[in-house]
């Protein structure tokens, strides 16, 4: 008998973790995928195996390196035999105000935040089919909105976005694709002025910055409880795509 394993790219920390988190409480054992992130990596399944026995692991890889990907899959596999569930959630952030813009930046955001969430979506598809899962991509409110100075970012997630539709017609009816966009979750690991977060917040109808786990109980709901959802994008931001 196999157990539902998940899949989280990117998820040593942050909005990451607290998925990885989440999913686990829900009984979903969990491998945390990273690229550098080693000690972070390896406390957060200490912690969730500390809880469950043998219910996390990791997997290490570089996103960017198209060999990587199904060593990946395979290996994430192994564990349980399974693979029902893909978050794709690493992703490079920066600005790159046109007219800087270099060709490694592009490489970087474009492949972080579409190239690798699709590709391991095409490699985990047998898998996915195989356990009638659920693919889910973090994206972005400036996926649907443009962010100034961050265009080739805002592209990618743009891009991420159609991929969510795209991927939910190629592989229904066996594996549901959805997606979470963050709004004013966490702010930017670069410094951020208090003016610039009271700009930012006097834009959201609820008037504050959201918390991880708002995100992480999104994700949650599209894995678990949304059995007749696919090919949606799950706004959690405050209301601020609402605003004109």
């Amino acid at each position: 008998m196999t157990k539902r394993t998940a899949l989280i790219t990117g998820g040593a920390a942050r909005i990451g973790a607290a998925i990885a988190r989440e999913l686990h409480a829900h009984d979903i054992d969990i491998v945390i995928h990273y690229r550098n992130s080693v000690d972070p990596a390896a406390a957060l399944v200490e912690e969730l195996n500390a809880i469950r026995h043998n219910s996390a692991d990791t997997v290490q890889g570089d996103l960017l390196d198209h060999e990587t990907i199904p060593r990946i899959i395979d290996e994430v596999a192994v564990f349980n035999n399974d693979l029902s569930v893909l978050v794709n959630n690493a992703s490079s952030f920066y600005a790159t105000p046109l007219g800087t813009v270099t060709g490694q930046e592009w490489d970087d955001l474009i492949g972080t935040n579409m190239k690798a969430p699709f590709f391991l979506a095409q490699a985990a598809a047998p898998w996915l089919r195989k356990s009638r899962g659920c693919i889910v991509n973090l994206v972005d409110v400036h996926g649907i909105r443009p962010k100034k100075d961050f265009p080739v970012y805002s592209m990618a997630k743009a891009a991420n976005a159609m991929m969510i539709k795209s991927l939910a017609r190629e592989l229904g009816p066996e594996v549901r694709v959805n997606g979470v966009a963050p709004g004013a979750i966490l702010w930017p690991e670069h410094e951020i002025s208090d003016i610039d977060k009271a700009r930012i917040l006097s834009r959201v109808p609820l008037a504050r910055h959201g918390e991880i786990e708002d995100i992480a109980r999104a994700v949650r709901f599209l894995v678990t409880e949304a059995d007749y959802i696919t090919g949606q994008l799950i706004s959690v931001d405050g209301g601020r795509t609402a605003q004109q």
